[in-house]
């Protein structure tokens, strides 16, 4: 008797309330959190995770090197107004690492490195500095959801559970985007298994899906490409008969299309097999202008290039 009362009562309130009631008791009516990131791949993850409940600012858009980057006038306004900053760390942001620790200690507020949250024995490096491209293994990736999750929760525990869903439903797309990058790359014949592109931004995604790369310049675009680089990139694709190459949304096309030229001069024929995202994402309102989009459109342009669809 009781239970079909209380069936009853749960039937009039899906009847009675309107849907958004029932279904987004937990949003916020307007933003009450300031959350301002560094990069694309981090603002919209943040984005997913906060939901209504904050307003989100990326301090580099499309096409811009994070690696290069250093603080202007007003990016200092906005860490001054930010709730909370999110930033990459590992050296992504190597010019600005003064301006974070000085807002961290002068202002008392949570700036945090969500890379840092992958456990040190999974961190890539090379030539002594940390690889921080964490974003591009869709799986490590998960981990900096987590970072920006329990941040959030931390500081906004009245919003918690909202928090913790959002993040859940974020968490379950990235898993089957990870899936999708596996059974994509898988396509392509092992021989010919090899992405070339203008610097070191691939390698999470090499060891995780199982592609060889390689990149004449460094994991930063502020190391030099030499001259032996370029020939021994052009070597590699003449012996192993590569047939598309590279290129990068947020650098120079200039050394991918010095490397073509060589091939050419030995007989081997290299196009470019399309851009890639790998600092920066798209224009927003485009589906590469989402992190999960971003990762697809990689996957599926790695993909056509290397089997010449």
């Amino acid at each position: 008797m009781v239970r079909a009362a209380v069936m009853a009562l749960a039937v009039f309130m899906l009847l009675v309330l309107p849907a958004d009631a029932q279904s987004s008791v937990d949003e916020c009516a307007a933003p009450e959190i300031n959350v301002l990131a560094t990069v694309g791949m981090i603002a919209d993850v943040a984005a997913n995770i906060g939901g209504t409940c904050v307003e989100v600012r990326a301090l580099m858009g499309p096409g811009v090197d994070p690696h290069l980057y250093s603080a202007t006038e007003r990016d200092v306004e906005y860490l001054f107004d930010a709730d909370v900053i999110f930033y990459g760390g590992l050296h992504l942001e190597a010019r600005m690492i003064d301006v974070f620790e000085q807002v961290r200690e002068g202002l008392h507020k949570p700036v945090v490195a969500v890379s840092e949250r992958v456990p040190e024995e999974l961190r890539l490096s090379a030539d002594d500095y940390p690889d921080p491209h964490v974003w591009m293994d869709v799986s490590l990736w998960m981990s900096a959801a987590e970072e920006i999750r329990d941040t959030l929760v931390t500081y906004y525990p009245a919003h918690a559970d909202y928090f913790r869903a959002n993040t859940d439903a974020y968490l379950a797309q990235m898993s089957e985007l990870d899936q999708y990058v596996r059974d994509q790359i898988a396509r392509i014949p092992e021989e010919q298994r090899l992405l070339v592109t203008a610097h070191d931004a691939f390698q999470y995604f090499s060891r995780a899906y199982g592609i060889e790369v390689y990149a004449p310049q460094g994991i930063s675009t502020q190391a030099e490409v030499g001259v032996q680089d370029i020939r021994d990139t052009i070597r590699l694709l003449v012996e192993r008969r590569i047939p598309a190459i590279f290129v990068e949304t947020s650098v120079s096309p200039d050394v991918i299309e010095a490397i073509i030229a060589g091939a050419g001069a030995q007989g081997h024929a290299v196009t470019i097999g399309g851009s890639l995202f790998s600092d920066a994402m798209g224009d927003a309102g485009t589906p590469e202008g989402t992190y999960l989009g971003m990762i697809r459109a990689n996957t599926d342009t790695i993909v056509s290039g290397l089997l010449g669809e």
